[in-house]
Protein backbone atom coordinates (compact mmCIF):
# COMPACT_ATOMS: atom_id res chain seq x y z
CA UNK A 1 0.00 0.00 0.00
CA UNK A 2 1.36 3.42 -0.88
CA UNK A 3 1.25 6.52 1.28
CA UNK A 4 -1.65 8.21 -0.53
CA UNK A 5 -3.86 5.12 -0.15
CA UNK A 6 -3.00 4.89 3.54
CA UNK A 7 -3.86 8.54 4.17
CA UNK A 8 -7.11 8.31 2.21
CA UNK A 9 -8.39 5.25 4.09
CA UNK A 10 -7.40 6.63 7.49
CA UNK A 11 -9.01 10.01 6.77
CA UNK A 12 -12.19 8.31 5.60
CA UNK A 13 -12.37 6.33 8.86
CA UNK A 14 -12.12 9.45 11.01
CA UNK A 15 -9.12 8.20 12.96
CA UNK A 16 -7.64 10.65 15.48
CA UNK A 17 -5.03 10.38 18.21
CA UNK A 18 -6.85 8.41 20.90
CA UNK A 19 -4.32 9.10 23.62
CA UNK A 20 -4.08 12.88 23.67
CA UNK A 21 -5.48 15.99 21.99
CA UNK A 22 -7.05 14.10 19.10
CA UNK A 23 -4.78 15.22 16.26
CA UNK A 24 -6.19 13.86 12.97
CA UNK A 25 -4.11 10.78 12.18
CA UNK A 26 -4.32 11.18 8.41
CA UNK A 27 -2.57 14.55 8.67
CA UNK A 28 0.13 13.07 10.87
CA UNK A 29 0.73 10.29 8.33
CA UNK A 30 1.59 12.86 5.65
CA UNK A 31 5.03 13.19 7.28
CA UNK A 32 8.18 11.28 6.36
CA UNK A 33 9.65 10.23 9.71
CA UNK A 34 12.77 8.25 10.40
CA UNK A 35 11.04 6.28 13.15
CA UNK A 36 7.43 5.43 14.00
CA UNK A 37 6.98 5.01 17.76
CA UNK A 38 3.99 3.25 19.29
CA UNK A 39 3.32 4.82 22.67
CA UNK A 40 2.36 1.96 24.98
CA UNK A 41 3.58 3.59 28.18
CA UNK A 42 0.08 4.28 29.55
CA UNK A 43 1.60 5.97 32.59
CA UNK A 44 -1.60 7.24 34.25
CA UNK A 45 -2.62 5.09 37.25
CA UNK A 46 -5.79 2.97 36.93
CA UNK A 47 -5.98 3.10 33.12
CA UNK A 48 -5.61 -0.26 31.32
CA UNK A 49 -6.73 0.25 27.70
CA UNK A 50 -3.45 0.23 25.77
CA UNK A 51 -1.74 -2.61 27.61
CA UNK A 52 -4.82 -4.83 27.37
CA UNK A 53 -5.49 -4.09 23.70
CA UNK A 54 -1.83 -4.74 22.86
CA UNK A 55 -2.01 -8.11 24.58
CA UNK A 56 -5.25 -9.17 22.90
CA UNK A 57 -4.56 -7.71 19.45
CA UNK A 58 -0.79 -7.97 19.23
CA UNK A 59 -0.91 -9.37 15.70
CA UNK A 60 -3.11 -6.57 14.40
CA UNK A 61 -0.92 -3.96 16.08
CA UNK A 62 2.27 -5.37 14.53
CA UNK A 63 0.66 -5.66 11.09
CA UNK A 64 -0.61 -2.06 11.20
CA UNK A 65 2.76 -0.72 12.32
CA UNK A 66 4.53 -2.62 9.55
CA UNK A 67 2.11 -1.14 7.00
CA UNK A 68 2.64 2.41 8.29
CA UNK A 69 6.44 2.04 8.37
CA UNK A 70 6.43 0.73 4.81
CA UNK A 71 4.07 3.38 3.42
CA UNK A 72 5.95 6.25 5.09
CA UNK A 73 9.40 4.91 4.19
CA UNK A 74 10.53 4.95 7.83
CA UNK A 75 13.67 3.19 8.97
CA UNK A 76 12.02 1.35 11.85
CA UNK A 77 8.82 0.94 13.81
CA UNK A 78 9.34 0.76 17.58
CA UNK A 79 6.78 -0.62 20.02
CA UNK A 80 7.54 1.17 23.29
CA UNK A 81 5.88 -0.52 26.29
CA UNK A 82 6.55 -0.56 29.98
CA UNK A 83 8.52 -3.65 30.88
CA UNK A 84 5.99 -4.46 33.61
CA UNK A 85 3.24 -5.03 31.02
CA UNK A 86 4.33 -8.65 30.68
CA UNK A 87 1.26 -9.85 28.77
CA UNK A 88 1.56 -7.16 26.11
CA UNK A 89 5.35 -7.41 25.84
CA UNK A 90 5.31 -11.20 25.47
CA UNK A 91 2.50 -11.15 22.91
CA UNK A 92 4.14 -8.44 20.81
CA UNK A 93 7.55 -10.08 21.03
CA UNK A 94 6.14 -13.21 19.46
CA UNK A 95 4.41 -11.29 16.68
CA UNK A 96 7.40 -9.26 15.46
CA UNK A 97 9.98 -12.08 15.27
CA UNK A 98 9.72 -12.23 11.49
CA UNK A 99 9.22 -8.51 10.94
CA UNK A 100 12.72 -6.99 10.58
CA UNK A 101 11.45 -3.42 10.37
CA UNK A 102 9.89 -3.65 13.86
CA UNK A 103 11.41 -3.77 17.34
CA UNK A 104 10.22 -3.75 20.94
CA UNK A 105 11.64 -1.26 23.44
CA UNK A 106 11.06 -1.76 27.20
CA UNK A 107 10.31 1.30 29.34
CA UNK A 108 10.67 1.98 33.05
CA UNK A 109 7.68 2.40 35.35
CA UNK A 110 7.84 6.18 35.77
CA UNK A 111 5.49 9.14 35.38
CA UNK A 112 4.93 10.73 32.87
CA UNK A 113 6.55 8.15 30.59
CA UNK A 114 3.59 8.52 28.21
CA UNK A 115 4.35 12.18 27.52
CA UNK A 116 5.54 11.98 23.93
CA UNK A 117 8.55 14.22 24.49
CA UNK A 118 9.68 12.08 27.42
CA UNK A 119 9.03 8.97 25.32
CA UNK A 120 11.15 10.22 22.42
CA UNK A 121 14.09 10.84 24.72
CA UNK A 122 13.73 7.50 26.51
CA UNK A 123 13.55 5.56 23.23
CA UNK A 124 15.75 7.54 20.84
CA UNK A 125 17.89 9.68 23.16
CA UNK A 126 16.78 12.79 21.26
CA UNK A 127 15.33 15.96 22.81
CA UNK A 128 12.32 17.51 21.12
CA UNK A 129 12.78 21.30 20.71
CA UNK A 130 10.84 23.60 23.03
CA UNK A 131 7.24 23.78 21.86
CA UNK A 132 8.08 21.42 19.01
CA UNK A 133 6.78 18.06 17.87
CA UNK A 134 8.52 14.67 17.84
CA UNK A 135 8.78 14.98 14.05
CA UNK A 136 11.51 17.55 14.67
CA UNK A 137 13.53 14.59 15.96
CA UNK A 138 12.55 12.31 13.10
CA UNK A 139 9.88 10.52 15.14
CA UNK A 140 6.16 10.04 14.54
CA UNK A 141 4.38 8.92 17.72
CA UNK A 142 1.13 6.95 17.63
CA UNK A 143 -1.14 5.71 20.40
CA UNK A 144 -2.00 1.98 20.60
CA UNK A 145 -5.73 2.38 20.00
CA UNK A 146 -5.10 4.89 17.20
CA UNK A 147 -2.91 2.36 15.40
CA UNK A 148 -5.52 -0.37 15.87
CA UNK A 149 -8.08 2.00 14.36
CA UNK A 150 -5.69 2.37 11.42
CA UNK A 151 -5.62 -1.43 11.14
CA UNK A 152 -9.44 -1.56 11.08
CA UNK A 153 -9.54 1.16 8.43
CA UNK A 154 -7.05 -0.71 6.23
CA UNK A 155 -8.25 -4.29 6.72
CA UNK A 156 -12.05 -4.04 6.85
CA UNK A 157 -12.69 -0.36 5.99
CA UNK A 158 -14.20 0.13 9.46
CA UNK A 159 -14.57 3.74 10.69
CA UNK A 160 -14.20 4.85 14.30
CA UNK A 161 -17.60 4.31 15.91
CA UNK A 162 -16.47 2.89 19.26
CA UNK A 163 -13.80 3.59 21.84
CA UNK A 164 -12.20 1.54 24.59
CA UNK A 165 -12.12 3.04 28.07
CA UNK A 166 -11.35 1.89 31.60
CA UNK A 167 -13.95 2.46 34.29
CA UNK A 168 -12.14 2.35 37.63
CA UNK A 169 -12.18 3.58 41.19
CA UNK A 170 -15.23 3.24 43.44
CA UNK A 171 -17.46 1.29 41.03
CA UNK A 172 -19.02 -2.15 41.38
CA UNK A 173 -17.41 -3.69 38.27
CA UNK A 174 -14.11 -2.01 37.30
CA UNK A 175 -13.28 -3.07 33.76
CA UNK A 176 -12.16 -1.91 30.32
CA UNK A 177 -15.18 -1.61 28.03
CA UNK A 178 -15.79 -0.98 24.35
CA UNK A 179 -18.56 1.62 24.13
CA UNK A 180 -20.23 3.47 21.25
CA UNK A 181 -18.96 6.99 20.70
CA UNK A 182 -21.64 9.39 21.92
CA UNK A 183 -23.04 7.37 24.82
CA UNK A 184 -23.34 9.38 28.04
CA UNK A 185 -20.76 9.02 30.78
CA UNK A 186 -23.52 8.35 33.28
CA UNK A 187 -24.68 5.34 31.25
CA UNK A 188 -21.14 3.96 31.20
CA UNK A 189 -20.77 4.29 34.98
CA UNK A 190 -24.18 2.66 35.48
CA UNK A 191 -23.15 -0.09 33.04
CA UNK A 192 -20.23 -0.76 35.40
CA UNK A 193 -22.61 -1.41 38.28
CA UNK A 194 -22.75 2.16 39.53
CA UNK A 195 -20.74 4.05 42.11
CA UNK A 196 -19.99 2.51 45.51
CA UNK A 197 -19.86 5.88 47.26
CA UNK A 198 -22.58 8.48 47.86
CA UNK A 199 -22.41 11.71 45.86
CA UNK A 200 -19.54 10.53 43.62
CA UNK A 201 -17.44 12.58 41.23
CA UNK A 202 -16.01 11.35 37.93
CA UNK A 203 -12.64 12.19 36.41
CA UNK A 204 -12.62 11.99 32.62
CA UNK A 205 -9.20 10.54 31.79
CA UNK A 206 -6.44 9.58 34.18
CA UNK A 207 -6.30 10.78 37.78
CA UNK A 208 -3.39 13.11 37.02
CA UNK A 209 -4.31 14.83 33.73
CA UNK A 210 -8.00 14.00 33.54
CA UNK A 211 -10.66 16.65 34.10
CA UNK A 212 -13.44 16.58 36.64
CA UNK A 213 -16.80 16.03 34.95
CA UNK A 214 -19.53 18.25 36.34
CA UNK A 215 -22.14 16.98 33.87
CA UNK A 216 -22.35 13.18 33.51
CA UNK A 217 -24.81 13.53 30.65
CA UNK A 218 -21.78 14.61 28.60
CA UNK A 219 -20.97 12.11 25.83
CA UNK A 220 -18.01 9.81 25.46
CA UNK A 221 -15.81 10.87 22.53
CA UNK A 222 -13.07 9.24 20.48
CA UNK A 223 -10.61 10.61 23.05
CA UNK A 224 -12.19 9.21 26.23
CA UNK A 225 -9.78 6.67 27.74
CA UNK A 226 -11.01 6.41 31.31
CA UNK A 227 -13.71 7.34 33.80
CA UNK A 228 -12.42 7.37 37.39
CA UNK A 229 -15.16 7.31 40.03
CA UNK A 230 -14.24 8.71 43.46
CA UNK A 231 -15.98 9.96 46.57
CA UNK A 232 -16.31 13.73 46.75
CA UNK A 233 -14.07 13.74 49.84
CA UNK A 234 -11.28 11.74 48.21
CA UNK A 235 -8.01 13.77 48.19
CA UNK A 236 -7.76 13.55 44.40
CA UNK A 237 -11.32 14.78 43.98
CA UNK A 238 -10.70 17.62 46.43
CA UNK A 239 -7.62 18.62 44.43
CA UNK A 240 -9.55 18.57 41.15
CA UNK A 241 -12.37 20.67 42.62
CA UNK A 242 -10.09 23.37 44.03
CA UNK A 243 -10.54 26.67 42.25
CA UNK A 244 -7.56 28.50 40.81
CA UNK A 245 -8.26 31.62 42.89
CA UNK A 246 -8.31 29.54 46.07
CA UNK A 247 -5.00 27.92 45.18
CA UNK A 248 -3.42 31.31 44.44
CA UNK A 249 -4.59 32.73 47.78
CA UNK A 250 -2.94 29.80 49.56
CA UNK A 251 0.20 30.27 47.49
CA UNK A 252 0.64 33.86 48.68
CA UNK A 253 1.37 32.65 52.19
CA UNK A 254 2.33 29.01 51.70
CA UNK A 255 4.73 29.01 48.73
CA UNK A 256 8.28 29.11 50.09
CA UNK A 257 9.89 29.13 46.61
CA UNK A 258 11.77 25.93 47.38
CA UNK A 259 12.06 24.93 43.68
CA UNK A 260 10.88 21.34 44.29
CA UNK A 261 8.27 21.78 41.55
CA UNK A 262 10.93 22.81 39.05
CA UNK A 263 13.41 20.15 40.16
CA UNK A 264 10.86 17.44 39.35
CA UNK A 265 9.34 18.97 36.20
CA UNK A 266 9.77 16.48 33.29
CA UNK A 267 10.19 19.22 30.68
CA UNK A 268 12.71 21.14 32.81
CA UNK A 269 14.67 17.91 33.22
CA UNK A 270 14.78 17.59 29.42
CA UNK A 271 16.53 20.95 29.32
CA UNK A 272 13.53 23.12 28.49
CA UNK A 273 13.33 26.63 29.97
CA UNK A 274 10.34 25.90 32.18
CA UNK A 275 10.51 27.00 35.83
CA UNK A 276 7.23 26.39 37.70
CA UNK A 277 8.67 27.93 40.89
CA UNK A 278 9.24 31.24 39.11
CA UNK A 279 5.74 31.21 37.64
CA UNK A 280 4.33 30.68 41.15
CA UNK A 281 5.92 33.97 42.23
CA UNK A 282 3.05 35.64 40.43
CA UNK A 283 0.98 34.83 43.52
CA UNK A 284 3.24 37.00 45.67
CA UNK A 285 4.65 39.57 43.29
CA UNK A 286 2.11 39.80 40.46
CA UNK A 287 3.50 40.44 36.98
CA UNK A 288 6.82 41.46 38.51
CA UNK A 289 7.36 37.83 39.42
CA UNK A 290 7.59 36.75 35.79
CA UNK A 291 9.47 39.07 33.40
CA UNK A 292 7.77 39.66 30.07
CA UNK A 293 10.59 38.01 28.14
CA UNK A 294 10.05 34.79 30.10
CA UNK A 295 6.25 34.69 30.10
CA UNK A 296 6.19 32.31 27.14
CA UNK A 297 7.74 29.51 29.17
CA UNK A 298 4.28 28.56 30.46
CA UNK A 299 3.55 27.17 26.98
CA UNK A 300 6.24 24.54 27.53
CA UNK A 301 4.18 22.99 30.33
CA UNK A 302 2.49 19.69 29.39
CA UNK A 303 0.19 19.97 32.46
CA UNK A 304 1.20 16.53 33.72
CA UNK A 305 0.60 17.70 37.31
CA UNK A 306 3.81 16.31 38.75
CA UNK A 307 4.69 19.72 40.17
CA UNK A 308 1.67 19.41 42.46
CA UNK A 309 2.99 16.11 43.82
CA UNK A 310 6.42 17.66 44.38
CA UNK A 311 5.01 20.61 46.33
CA UNK A 312 5.05 20.11 50.10
CA UNK A 313 2.10 22.53 50.35
CA UNK A 314 0.02 20.85 47.63
CA UNK A 315 0.06 23.89 45.32
CA UNK A 316 -0.69 23.52 41.62
CA UNK A 317 1.71 25.41 39.33
CA UNK A 318 0.38 23.52 36.30
CA UNK A 319 -3.05 25.09 36.80
CA UNK A 320 -1.56 28.56 36.79
CA UNK A 321 0.35 27.67 33.62
CA UNK A 322 -2.90 26.57 31.97
CA UNK A 323 -4.59 29.83 32.93
CA UNK A 324 -1.72 31.93 31.62
CA UNK A 325 -1.66 30.08 28.30
CA UNK A 326 -5.16 31.30 27.58
CA UNK A 327 -4.40 34.79 28.83
CA UNK A 328 -1.14 35.33 26.93
CA UNK A 329 -2.32 33.95 23.58
CA UNK A 330 -0.61 32.31 20.59
CA UNK A 331 1.65 35.26 19.75
CA UNK A 332 3.62 34.85 22.99
CA UNK A 333 3.54 31.08 22.54
CA UNK A 334 5.33 31.23 19.19
CA UNK A 335 7.94 33.68 20.44
CA UNK A 336 9.22 31.27 23.09
CA UNK A 337 9.67 28.04 21.21
CA UNK A 338 11.79 25.92 18.88
CA UNK A 339 15.02 26.13 20.92
CA UNK A 340 16.73 22.76 21.21
CA UNK A 341 18.40 22.23 24.60
CA UNK A 342 22.12 21.51 24.46
CA UNK A 343 21.71 18.70 26.99
CA UNK A 344 19.29 17.23 29.50
CA UNK A 345 19.57 17.95 33.21
CA UNK A 346 22.41 15.90 34.69
CA UNK A 347 20.18 14.78 37.55
CA UNK A 348 17.33 13.63 35.33
CA UNK A 349 17.82 9.89 35.80
CA UNK A 350 17.70 10.34 39.59
CA UNK A 351 14.54 12.46 39.54
CA UNK A 352 12.23 10.21 37.52
CA UNK A 353 9.04 9.67 39.51
CA UNK A 354 8.10 6.00 40.20
CA UNK A 355 4.48 5.05 39.58
CA UNK A 356 4.09 3.13 42.89
CA UNK A 357 5.07 6.27 44.77
CA UNK A 358 2.64 8.33 42.71
CA UNK A 359 -0.22 5.89 43.34
CA UNK A 360 0.41 6.01 47.07
CA UNK A 361 0.52 9.80 47.16
CA UNK A 362 -2.72 10.02 45.20
CA UNK A 363 -4.48 7.69 47.65
CA UNK A 364 -5.34 5.22 44.88
CA UNK A 365 -3.55 2.08 46.09
CA UNK A 366 -6.79 0.18 46.81
CA UNK A 367 -8.02 0.79 43.26
CA UNK A 368 -4.70 0.26 41.45
CA UNK A 369 -4.55 -3.31 42.76
CA UNK A 370 -7.78 -4.18 40.90
CA UNK A 371 -7.13 -5.58 37.43
CA UNK A 372 -10.14 -4.00 35.61
CA UNK A 373 -10.16 -6.75 32.95
CA UNK A 374 -11.03 -6.32 29.29
CA UNK A 375 -14.78 -6.94 28.97
CA UNK A 376 -16.04 -8.99 26.01
CA UNK A 377 -19.33 -7.16 25.52
CA UNK A 378 -20.41 -3.69 24.46
CA UNK A 379 -23.22 -1.32 25.36
CA UNK A 380 -26.36 -0.83 23.30
CA UNK A 381 -27.60 2.68 24.17
CA UNK A 382 -31.03 4.04 23.24
CA UNK A 383 -29.41 7.16 21.76
CA UNK A 384 -26.04 8.78 21.22
CA UNK A 385 -24.87 12.39 21.11
CA UNK A 386 -22.07 12.77 18.57
CA UNK A 387 -19.99 15.88 19.17
CA UNK A 388 -18.85 17.66 16.02
CA UNK A 389 -15.50 18.49 17.61
CA UNK A 390 -13.81 15.34 18.90
CA UNK A 391 -10.41 16.26 17.56
CA UNK A 392 -7.89 19.05 17.17
CA UNK A 393 -8.88 21.54 14.50
CA UNK A 394 -12.21 22.76 13.13
CA UNK A 395 -15.52 21.14 14.12
CA UNK A 396 -16.96 18.75 11.53
CA UNK A 397 -19.84 20.12 9.46
CA UNK A 398 -23.12 18.14 9.74
CA UNK A 399 -24.21 16.24 6.65
CA UNK A 400 -27.56 15.00 7.96
CA UNK A 401 -30.83 16.55 9.08
CA UNK A 402 -33.44 15.66 11.71
CA UNK A 403 -35.55 12.73 10.56
CA UNK A 404 -32.81 11.18 8.40
CA UNK A 405 -32.22 7.44 8.78
CA UNK A 406 -28.57 6.49 9.28
CA UNK A 407 -26.74 3.19 9.59
CA UNK A 408 -23.88 2.54 11.92
CA UNK A 409 -20.68 3.65 10.21
CA UNK A 410 -22.31 6.26 7.98
CA UNK A 411 -20.55 9.63 7.76
CA UNK A 412 -22.79 12.16 9.53
CA UNK A 413 -20.33 15.07 9.61
CA UNK A 414 -17.15 15.93 7.71
CA UNK A 415 -14.38 18.50 8.15
CA UNK A 416 -14.82 21.76 6.22
CA UNK A 417 -12.96 21.90 2.90
CA UNK A 418 -9.26 22.60 3.48
CA UNK A 419 -9.56 22.68 7.28
CA UNK A 420 -7.80 20.51 9.83
CA UNK A 421 -10.37 18.08 11.17
CA UNK A 422 -11.84 14.59 11.14
CA UNK A 423 -15.03 12.90 9.98
CA UNK A 424 -17.70 11.81 12.46
CA UNK A 425 -19.59 8.55 11.90
CA UNK A 426 -22.88 7.23 13.30
CA UNK A 427 -22.13 4.83 16.14
CA UNK A 428 -25.64 3.31 16.07
CA UNK A 429 -28.23 2.73 13.40
CA UNK A 430 -31.37 4.81 13.79
CA UNK A 431 -32.99 8.16 13.17
CA UNK A 432 -31.40 11.60 13.57
CA UNK A 433 -33.32 13.37 16.33
CA UNK A 434 -31.53 16.75 16.28
CA UNK A 435 -28.63 18.66 14.77
CA UNK A 436 -27.09 21.82 16.18
CA UNK A 437 -23.75 23.65 16.15
CA UNK A 438 -22.14 21.26 18.62
CA UNK A 439 -23.64 17.80 18.16
CA UNK A 440 -25.85 15.33 16.28
CA UNK A 441 -28.23 13.19 18.35
CA UNK A 442 -29.21 9.79 16.91
CA UNK A 443 -31.95 7.59 18.41
CA UNK A 444 -31.19 3.90 17.94
CA UNK A 445 -33.75 1.68 16.30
Amino acid sequence: MDKDQLISLVAGAGVVGAGGAGFPTAVKLAASPEYVLVNGAECEPLLRVDQQLARERAGDLAEALEAVVGALGAKEGILAFKEKYHGAVDALGGRIKNKPSLSLRPLGNYYPMGDEQVLVYEVLGRVVPEGGLPLACGALVMNVESLLNVYDALSVKKPVTETWLTVAGAVARPATYKVPVGVSMREVVDFSGGALVPDPVVINGGPMMGRLEEDLSAPVTKLTKGLIVLGRDHPRAVSKMRRLGQMMRIARTACCHCMFCTDLCPRYLLGHRLHPDKVMRLASYGRAGLPADRAGEVFLCCECGLCEQACVMGLQPWRLNRELKGELGPAVSKSFQRRTPASVNRFRSMRRYPIPKLVQRLGLSQFERIEAPLADFTMTPASVRLLLKQHLGAPAAPGVSPGDHVSRGDVVAAPPEGALGAAVHASVSGVVRSVDQTAIVVDAG
